[in-house]
């Protein structure tokens, strides 16, 4: 139960009751966040890595040029699964800051928002778990997109006299 912000003398303690109910989704918030950093730069090093191939495909010719370009656009789709990671990620956090934001209105008010917080809580929950599965999906296809060509696994160096 929300505790209501009603007496001037008990308001302190009731405050600190609601910051109690709070710490949870705050502490959910800092796993979000740092879930975020993590999304963030992996597509930063995807980004990079794009604008490594850049310049080497517009010299390139052949197969060369046609492995680079594959590369290209495997880069391409993990920028928008990412995206769509952080999307996930971000949609959480601000649903989480919803509920914290309820908990005190309903503190101050007297308000009975306990449907609408364990809703907001629920979707915040299904967002991250979206979020996460997402980016599994993103690492599933960086794993396979990185294939060691076979000249190079059969590469044998030449023997100098």
């Amino acid at each position: 139960m929300i505790p209501v912000l009603d007496a001037p003398e008990t308001a302190v303690t009731t405050v600190a009751q609601v910051i109690q109910l709070a710490v949870a989704p705050v502490f959910l918030l800092a796993g979000v966040g740092a879930f975020l950093n993590v999304c963030a730069m992996r597509l930063a090093r995807i980004i990079d890595r794009a604008r490594g191939i850049e310049p080497r495909l517009l010299g390139a010719r052949g197969s060369e040029h046609d492995r680079l370009q594959a590369d290209l656009h495997v880069l391409d789709r993990r920028i928008v699964v990412v995206n769509w990671a952080i999307f996930a990620s971000v949609l959480s956090a601000l649903l989480i800051c919803a509920v914290v934001v309820l908990l005190f209105a309903a503190g101050l008010t007297g308000a009975h928002f306990g449907t609408p917080i364990a809703l907001l809580f629920i979707a915040s929950m299904i967002s991250i778990g979206a979020g996460f599965f997402i980016f599994l999906v993103e690492t599933r296809m960086a794993s396979r997109s990185v294939r060691i060509r076979n000249e190079l696994l059969e590469h044998e160096v030449e023997e100098r006299d």
